[in-house]
């Protein structure tokens, strides 16, 4: 009976996945994840195939590779067992396979001896283990262990892991609510091997959370410009920062700046437009070696200015042009008028930092189309017209 519920439920989610489409690609996240799973003879068969398809579908959208996420798999059995190595299976393809071949292997529920091999090997080269980028713990258990945890699970945390627990039993929730990171309402979970689906977005979103809160990336992206954020790694005692830049087409054009180890961001500007630049991080620490981060910015196409035109002020012989936004990558604007209908047509030439200007020795009442031209450094101009009314003038005395 077991067995059919497990086939039914997989063919629905199969036909879900189907009907929802590709999913999202979540790349430009770095981290090792592990997953502890229970192997244990604790576990039926049914319950253990549930686990590895959650495992699966919680992993589908990352992007595997050594600047991506790695993940790696440990049974918790007797003896404890590692799947494979972290910097075995760099796509989804390969790792999908990896899990689905994942074979129980029964025997005790031996955790705290499962935690402290985990605690090896998330920082062993011979494991594909990296330095420098985030560790996070996923484990899988219906609640049970043969051995004590508190003492190898908490060495784990000291050293920066991550923990999620993910318990499909009952469990003890004062035992696994001090296992898991703090606070236990974002890092313990507990739910039916058969509800597992409904947590899935939420554990992947704070795995994502961990991994990107740690990294070295750009926020605030525009056309010429990015800020760099970073993890704590130095303060103003223990060394500073220097950071590298150049696009990747032209290393040749490399920069260099330096920022105090207080830093932990810095504003990168008059930059090239739809360009991905190499950047490299690299904290000069005076008390121990930290592996530079290096990550890739591509800015954004030229903003559009002008992409709004008003008129204001407008009197008989005069009206107010203002535009907007006004983008660094902008030298200048050409502001033509003329009256409707005709053809005679004034220009005014205005500075690029500038976003407005007036328009003197008109007509009254009469209606003009006004064009704001922006001239790029690039060589490239972009217009956008509006009309403006002139006020009646002032009746002549005696009438």
């Amino acid at each position: 009976m077991p067995m059919q519920r497990w086939v039914h439920t997989t063919s629905l989610t199969t036909l879900f996945l189907f009907l929802l489409g590709p999913q999202p690609s979540l790349s430009d996240s770095e981290g090792d994840l592990l997953f502890l799973l229970d192997s244990s003879g604790s576990v039926s068969y049914y319950e253990f195939s549930r686990v590895k398809e959650f495992i699966w579908d919680l992993m589908r959208p990352f992007t595997f590779g050594p600047n991506d996420v790695q993940t790696s798999i440990i049974h918790i059995s007797t003896t404890p067992t590692m799947e494979f190595p972290f910097d075995r299976y760099l796509s989804s393809g390969t790792v999908q396979q990896a899990i689905r071949d994942t074979q129980q292997l029964m025997g005790d529920t031996n955790t705290g001896k499962a935690l402290s091999y985990a605690k090896e090997k998330f920082f062993s080269d011979e494991a594909g283990a990296r330095p420098g980028v985030p560790k996070v713990l996923v484990w899988v258990t219906d609640g049970f262990s043969t051995d004590d945890i508190s003492e190898p699970m908490q060495l784990l945390k000291d050293m920066g892991v991550t923990v999620f627990i993910v318990s499909t039993g009952r469990g003890n929730y004062l035992e696994l609510s001090a296992a898991a990171s703090q606070p236990p309402e974002k890092h313990l979970h507990f739910v039916d091997v058969d509800d597992l689906s409904i947590i899935t977005k939420e554990l992947r979103d704070a795995i994502l959370d961990v991994i990107q809160a740690n990294r070295f990336r750009a926020v605030d992206i525009t056309s010429s410009s990015f800020r760099l954020i970073w993890p704590k790694l130095l303060s103003q005692e223990t060394g500073y920062y220097t950071l590298e830049y150049a696009p990747i087409d032209d290393p040749g054009r490399k920069k260099t700046k330096q920022v105090s180890g207080a830093h932990t961001n810095l504003m990168l500007s008059s930059l090239a437009p739809e360009t991905t630049y190499q950047v490299a991080l690299i904290p000069e620490s005076n008390m121990h070696y930290i592996p530079p981060q290096t990550t890739r910015v591509t800015t954004l196409a030229e903003e559009i200015s002008p992409a709004l035109v008003l008129i204001s002020e407008s009197k008989p012989h005069s009206f107010h042009v203002s535009w907007a936004p006004t983008p660094d990558s902008v030298i200048g604007y050409q502001i033509l008028y003329g009256p409707l209908p005709g053809d005679s047509v004034k220009l005014l030439e205005v500075d690029g930092k500038r976003n407005s200007t007036a328009v003197e020795n008109l007509a009254p009442n009469t209606t003009y189309l006004v064009t704001v031209t922006a001239i790029y450094k690039s060589g490239k101009e972009k217009s956008l017209s509006a009309k403006a009314c002139t006020q009646e003038g002032e009746p002549e005395s005696g009438h």
